[in-house]
């Protein structure tokens, strides 16, 4: 039991996707049951671990939050570069003048992700959330290391909003 939560664990940390307790039970031998026990079994021994629509994901990986400013025509260019660099996008935030911080729940960690949230969008007539706040909005990123986080800044700096920045009035403070 030990060895396969250890494994389970190992699973976790080498995918950079979340990963179906199908797919792990497939490559343990053992049932989707049993897999979704040791889940808990873990979970309850303080391993943080995620439940996402497409599997599991463990959160040892560093979170990392970058702001942006963009029009919807530069929206899949930042999504595919940050998944390029080896990163996950966990949500989008915005600072609205009323209702303070509003979180959207993204989990995107593949093209196909985020071909399927931008389709959503476009086939509902739906605009990011970022639209109320001119195009400034973070994401929380979830980035193996801080080497991959700072290849999304590099690549993300014609877009990227350095702090100090004021969200009350979607300024930035001099």
């Amino acid at each position: 039991m030990n060895a396969r939560k250890n494994q389970i664990l190992e699973i976790l940390q080498t995918n950079t996707k979340p990963v179906s307790a199908s797919a792990i039970a497939t490559m343990l031998g053992v049932s989707r049951q049993i897999i979704v026990g040791d889940i808990a079994l873990l979970r309850a021994s303080g391993h943080e671990i995620h439940a996402m629509a497409r599997g599991y994901v463990l959160a040892n990986k560093s979170l990392y939050v970058i702001t942006c400013k963009h029009d919807l025509n530069d929206l899949q260019k930042e999504l595919y570069t940050i998944i390029d660099c080896g990163c996950g996008i966990l949500d989008v935030i915005i600072y609205h003048e009323i209702y303070g911080k509003i979180v959207g729940k993204l989990n995107i960690y593949s093209k196909k992700d985020a071909d399927q949230f931008l389709a959503q969008m476009e086939n509902n007539g739906l605009s990011p959330l970022s639209e109320i706040t001119n195009g400034i909005h973070s994401h929380t990123l979830s980035c193996p290391t801080l080497h991959h986080f700072e290849d999304v800044k590099a690549e993300l700096k014609d877009i990227l909003i350095e702090m100090p920045y004021d969200f009350t009035y979607n300024k930035q403070l001099l």
